[in-house]
């Protein structure tokens, strides 16, 4: 066993205990949650172990107010010799915690009998920023002569599109000196993640006209007409998006079509107070929104994906005079593919196969996460993402990350940094 092996191994304990210290910390987002605390705390352990250590805060960015401030960390570990610099960025915001859940969801507790850690962000993804920090402390212990520099950053908002994060730090210039990113998201430690499908969020709004309950003829309702928009899709959207299909290794089988999902419907008059205790009134609906969810494939453009929801639209208007909306643009990102032949790919290729005796996989994310922003705005497109859990459990109740897991993604994560910095 080699003195980092063995590192990695005598550091387990210290493992266990660090996500369960940052489990423990609420970085519910929305609204977000003590993140200046979970910024406090990194940078109080990295600051010990060497590190220069540097608070950011996203100052006007979405979210961003006094209350709920965004704040970031960034970590950096300079070597004697000049060389690359290797960073490793995690999230360190978590979403809602949700029904369904059999253990203390900020409890962090280790089971010993199945070797697990249960909380929510166990998997997405404070396991992944714990076992790159063990790495990283782990790789510095053993090689103090190493040359370049490792980064580590906790960053904020991730969950809701990461402006308040990797993309205010994108837009400062934090990358610019950076040569490969790792992105410890929980897509399963013997597989590397390449990419992402892209994204359209999008708001489409019916409207109608206010009138009596009791003379629905006189008005016109949005809602009906919003009914109509959803038929429509049935009969004739999903069926073209399910017949779309990528060459992208996109995971999971069914996320390698193009989907859809309508995220919220809203419409008639608002919802009261709790402390309101009176019916409605009578009234035609004359609004009804819907917020659309598209992700598209790296083979479609998004100008052809919004025109697919405005033809579907126009088909309607065509059959009912009276029928009126709007589309409004809320989020978009183009899908993000690194080349399997970058460095920090074949890098963690080489390293996944000496540490788990077995050749890795190539996936690419259902969903989108930071790497857009390193890529799209950074312009670095060295990146990807690896690290430990299970993408499934993500956002779930009874949500865990494997001990077992996060050693070996260390022990990669480790060797990575050997292969770059050590020579």
């Amino acid at each position: 066993m080699t003195p980092f092996e063995q590192a990695i191994t005598a550091a387990r304990d210290e493992l266990i205990s660090l996500t369960q210290d940052l489990i423990r910390i609420p970085t519910l987002n929305p609204p977000g949650t003590h993140y200046r605390d979970i910024c406090e705390v990194l940078e109080a352990r990295l600051a010990s172990k060497g590190f220069e250590c540097e608070l950011i805060r996203a100052t006007g960015t979405p979210g961003d107010s006094q209350k709920y401030p965004r704040w970031n960390v960034i970590a950096r570990h300079k070597g004697p010799r000049t060389g690359d610099t290797i960073h490793f960025n995690s999230h360190h915001d978590v979403v809602e915690v949700g029904n369904g859940w059999t253990r203390d969801p900020f409890a962090a507790e280790y089971d010993a009998g199945d070797d697990r850690i249960y909380g929510r962000g166990a998997c997405d993804m404070k396991g992944g920023l714990a076992a790159s920090i063990i790495a990283a402390e782990a790789f510095i212990e053993t090689c103090p002569d190493h040359a370049g520099t490792v980064e580590i950053s906790a960053t904020a908002d991730e969950e809701t599109g990461g402006y308040g994060g990797v993309a205010f730090l994108a837009e400062q210039g934090r990358f610019n000196h950076v040569d490969h990113v790792i992105i410890p998201e929980p897509l399963h430690k013997d597989r590397i993640c390449l990419g992402h499908r892209g994204v359209w969020w999008a708001e489409i709004e019916t409207h109608g006209r206010i009138a009596h309950g009791s003379m629905p003829f006189l008005g016109d309702s949005a809602i009906r007409h919003m009914g109509e928009v959803l038929a429509e899709m049935e009969a004739t959207l999903w069926p073209l998006l399910a017949g779309k299909r990528t060459e992208m290794p996109v995971i999971p089988e069914g996320a390698r079509s193009s989907t859809l999902n309508i995220n919220a419907i809203h419409g008639g008059e608002p919802d009261q107070g709790p402390d309101y205790t009176g019916l409605p009134a009578p009234v035609v609906p004359d609004r009804c929104r819907i917020t659309i969810d598209r992700r598209f494939l790296i083979e479609e453009d998004l100008s052809e994906v919004k025109a697919e929801i405005t033809a579907l639209m126009e088909r309607i208007r065509a059959r009912r005079p009276s029928f009126r909306y709007e589309i409004r643009d809320l989020f978009e990102v183009i899908p993000s593919m690194t080349d399997r032949d970058a460095p920090v790919v074949r890098t963690t290729a080489a390293a996944i196969e000496r540490v788990l005796g077995t050749e890795a996989g190539y996936v690419v994310s259902p969903g989108t996460y930071d790497q857009k922003h390193i890529d799209r705005i950074g312009k670095l497109h060295n990146c990807i993402a690896y690290g430990p859990g299970v993408l499934e459990l993500a956002h779930q109740p009874d949500e865990w990350i494997g001990v077992g897991d996060m050693l070996d993604s260390a022990r990669v994560m480790g060797l990575v940094l050997g292969d770059i910095l050590a020579k």
